[in-house]
């Protein structure tokens, strides 16, 4: 019984880190999986993102975000478009982590 219940501890805490959001912002579009448009408000936005300090504070695909300082450190590698028609994802940045979340649930599968 020990045996399963490690295992299945094991197995949550390896979920987590799977889909933990750690990015890294690239300097070239073409080395990106996600391009990413910042809009300026939030109700025109896909996903509402609070940059987290630590990278064990962005849990899950839920909009929290710990940019990473280098690329093979990532989960996903991201690039800031400038114009809202080339993005795949447009995302606001929020000020408390409360506010993070998805307002577009079909885009969420570009993050996993």
């Amino acid at each position: 019984m020990k045996k399963y219940i490690l295992c299945f501890f094991t197995i949550v805490i390896l979920n987590t880190k799977l889909f933990a959001q750690k990015v890294f912002s690239v300097d070239y579009s073409n080395q990106a999986e996600v391009k990413v448009f910042v809009v300026k408000y939030e109700s025109q936005s896909d996903l509402k993102v609070y940059k987290v300090k630590s990278e064990n504070q962005a849990d899950g695909n839920t909009g929290k975000w710990f940019f990473t300082k280098y690329q093979n450190q990532a989960k996903k590698k991201i690039y800031f478009v400038e114009y809202e028609n080339q993005a795949d994802l447009k995302i606001f940045f929020v000020e408390y982590e409360n506010q993070a979340g998805w307002k577009n649930q079909s885009k969420k599968h570009l993050l996993y």
